[in-house]
């Protein structure tokens, strides 16, 4: 009987474990090494220079310095006012030295936040330096009481150079996204747990912490909460959106992939260059075009006027006037319009990607199903699709998050022309068309509520981040590799 192997531990447990490993590593560092390492844990560098690392124990001496500088002088003061973030609101006071009224030494909210969480950031990362020095001290001694060389400044900069070229390019790219990507989303999501709206704009107003009422106000289903009535419909229709958007452009690109693809198909370059037009063109121009082309007073309004359609449609209940064809102005017609607009949009670039996947479907396969027996259809159900879903899952699982969060398409056909006639909508600044992102926007630009737009933010985040583990769990479930082997 063999024997089992050992189950390899999820990411999670191993990832506390080596943070638990680390402290307990950097305590021992410090009680087993000697009296230089013992001093390193205040003076950084002591170590150093006791080994000969004359220049190296320089450097991060400096670099203590500098911190032990900066923090006390500028990071701080925000950092201590975290927990109110301020409470000098900004007014005028008489100078009776210069005879004017001059601005008081206010708070600011915003700059209590943002310097705050980058002081705490950096704090912890000081924190980690220090231990690493401390580890590092103790594995120099351990290499000079064995005899061994101990770097020289020359040779840890040849080594990053060399052995530690990854890091050492990767430096510069961390610390970037840290600074910009990292810190500015942390500051982001702690301004969902604040009142910051305008009613509380910084300078001249203060905001503070209001924990989760944010949320609760977003996600109450009483009628009167016109948020959680809006959050509701808008969360529904940014699913259903995702959905049809995705896999109607996905499926109508396989489609069309193989009607152009067909042995029997005349003309393939023509037929190719016509639907590539739609790509061809920038997205903003087709979809303001097709915008006007729908337009209660545009073109194809018109048209329908003249050959008699709109009269037939309100002669049967379709549309509520007898004047146009709401095609971008009622939620009946504007959300399936919306749908059909983005497949015109949206069919070529997923035509491509099949074009390119079919193209290289092994023959073989194919060969042997007709050679079985199997139609037209049962090898495209057999071989081609799972085919191509193998090969575009985690194309389509990207999709699928990048149309959650697709804001050109319902903003650039909906912006200046749909308005809501629901009140409860309008009270929250949203209507029927709007996703998440775009009802976010309309929150930021048109009421400055940046406390809801940050929760909803949040939950666009949570959303597309529960798809996406799921997505992904259940195709990498399995071998299934071999299967197109």
């Amino acid at each position: 009987m063999s024997q089992t192997k050992a189950r390899k531990k999820p990411g999670v447990v191993r990832f506390f474990e080596g943070i638990a490993e680390f402290f307990t590593s950097t305590v021992k560092a410090f009680v087993e090494g000697d009296i230089f390492v013992k001093l390193s844990a205040l003076l950084c560098g002591t170590s150093c220079f006791a080994r000969k690392q004359y220049l190296k124990g320089f450097f991060i001496c400096l670099i203590q310095a500098a911190i032990m500088l900066v923090f006390p002088t500028f990071f701080f003061p925000y950092m201590s006012k975290l927990s109110t973030l301020g409470t000098v609101q900004q007014k005028r006071v008489f100078n009776p030295e210069t005879m004017k009224n001059e601005f008081n030494d206010y708070d600011n909210s915003f700059l209590i936040l943002l310097f705050g969480v980058l002081g705490v950031v950096l704090l912890i990362t000081a924190v980690i330096l220090w231990m690493r020095n401390l580890r590092n001290a103790r594995e120099v001694e351990l290499t000079a009481k064995s005899g061994k060389h101990v770097n020289t400044f020359r040779d840890d900069l040849n080594d990053a150079l060399d052995r530690k070229f990854h890091r050492t390019l990767l430096t510069l790219p961390v610390l970037g996204v840290v600074l910009f990507t990292i810190i500015p989303l942390i500051v982001m999501i702690l301004i969902g747990f604040t009142n910051y709206d305008r009613n509380h704009l910084p300078p001249s107003k203060l905001f503070t912490w209001v924990g989760l009422d944010n949320f609760t106000r977003l996600t109450a289903l009483t009628a009167d909460s016109s948020f959680g009535y809006a959050f509701t419909r808008v969360l529904v229709w940014t699913l259903v959106w995702a959905v049809l958007a995705t896999f109607t452009c996905y499926i109508g690109g396989i489609l069309m992939a193989m009607f152009i693809n067909n042995r029997n198909t005349k003309g393939k370059k023509f037929w190719r260059t016509c639907f590539m037009v739609a790509m061809a063109v920038p997205q903003f121009v087709s979809l303001l075009l097709v915008r006007n082309f729908f337009a209660d007073l545009g073109i194809v309004n018109t048209i329908c006027k003249n050959i008699g359609l709109t009269d037939w449609l309100y002669s049967i209940g379709a549309i509520p006037t007898a004047n146009f064809i709401p095609f971008l102005t009622h939620p009946a017609w504007a959300r399936p319009m919306i749908i059909l607009i983005n497949i015109w949009v949206g069919i070529p670039y997923q035509m491509l990607i099949a074009t390119g996947i079919l193209m290289n479907i092994p023959t073989e396969l194919i060969e042997a199903a007709k050679i079985d027996g199997a139609n037209a259809w049962q090898s495209f159900k057999s071989i081609t699709m799972p085919y191509i879903l193998f090969i575009t899952g985690p194309s389509l699982v990207n999709s699928l998050v990048a149309n959650i969060n697709n804001f050109n398409v319902i903003w650039l056909l909906s912006r200046d022309v749909y308005t809501t006639s629901d009140q409860l909508m309008a009270n929250a600044n949203a209507n029927e068309v709007d996703l998440l992102v775009t009802w976010l926007y309309r929150l930021t630009q048109d009421q400055s509520n940046y406390k809801m737009a940050s929760v909803i933010g949040i939950l666009v985040f949570v959303v597309c981040a529960i798809l996406t583990l799921v997505a992904f769990s259940r195709m990498i479930k399995g071998d299934k590799e071999e299967s197109f082997q």
